[in-house]
């Protein structure tokens, strides 16, 4: 193993632990019992790792992927259904008013952005016991810590909850990168099938509108209502976040533009 993969293990291991240790102190020495749902979403999602572990295949990469469909799939339903409630409740409006957003927590939002943050969680530990990532900052890793610093700030405050649920949107399009990673292991590859074709049609538009430009609006409401924040870090860190993510998704869309060429190209046999 190359020592910069070394490097980065040690590092992303060492913040995932801290992680789980202030968890738990919240829970067992400030009695936040709420946050017991972070507890229940990381064991669900082992459990299910183990379930396909035995019944399905024993390959790391597959078993890990097919999980993270199983959490896109989760969660983008449950923000579906988090917003059309809200939406039906109060009105498309009020329910993106900058209190609304910062200071109140729409009902079962709180529970989900918990249940998400234990998958995060599980799957950084998946990662990292597996070695399931390249690079001397990987992506993936990186992309988790932000997730599990931002989520977790939020849910120990009670603040920006809202707005973490709207960046989970994002998840719409996890949907069908995870798809189609299974497919791929599946060897089902012909880039003239019409499955495939579909595949990457609703691949392209959610990662259009659900990644791309929902992050990007959430990032200009963001500067649009700075002045109304109070005073302190939840500003700075929700444009960090954000920022952070909106990076993530620009690399994401070169990687996927690149992946669709090469899907495209006719295969080449040779004898």
């Amino acid at each position: 193993m190359p020592r910069s993969s070394d490097k980065a293990a040690t590092f992303f291991s060492a913040t995932l632990l801290l992680w789980l240790v202030s968890v738990s102190f919240e829970i067992v020495f400030n009695k936040r019992r709420e946050l017991l749902f972070i507890v229940a979403g990381a064991c669900f999602y082992q459990i299910a790792n183990w379930v396909i572990r035995v019944c399905v295949s024993r390959d790391p990469l597959f078993v890990n992927t097919s999980v993270s469909l199983l959490h896109s799939s989760i969660t983008s339903t449950s923000v579906v259904f988090i917003l059309v409630n809200q939406w039906f409740r109060t009105g498309f409006k009020m329910m993106f008013d900058h209190t609304q957003l910062v200071e109140g927590t729409w009902p079962w939002a709180y529970q989900a952005l918990c249940f998400s943050c234990g998958y995060f969680a599980y799957d950084q530990w998946d990662m990292l016991h597996y070695r399931l990532y390249t690079g001397f900052i990987p992506a993936i890793l990186m992309h988790h810590l932000i997730l599990l610093i931002c989520f977790t700030l939020a849910l120990y405050r009670h603040i920006t909850i809202n707005y973490l649920i709207l960046t989970l949107s994002c998840e719409l399009h996890s949907v069908f990168l995870h798809v189609r990673k299974v497919r791929r292991m599946a060897g089902i590859r012909d880039a003239k099938s019409r499955i495939v074709k579909v595949e990457w049609i609703l691949n392209w538009i959610m990662f259009v509108f659900a990644r791309l430009i929902s992050h990007i609006l959430i990032t200009v409401k963001l500067i649009k209502d700075a002045p109304k924040f109070e005073n302190g870090v939840e500003w700075p860190l929700a444009l960090f976040g954000m920022a952070g993510m909106n990076l993530l998704n620009a690399f994401l869309g070169i990687d996927l533009f690149n992946a669709f060429k090469k899907e495209k190209k006719p295969l080449q046999h040779y004898q």
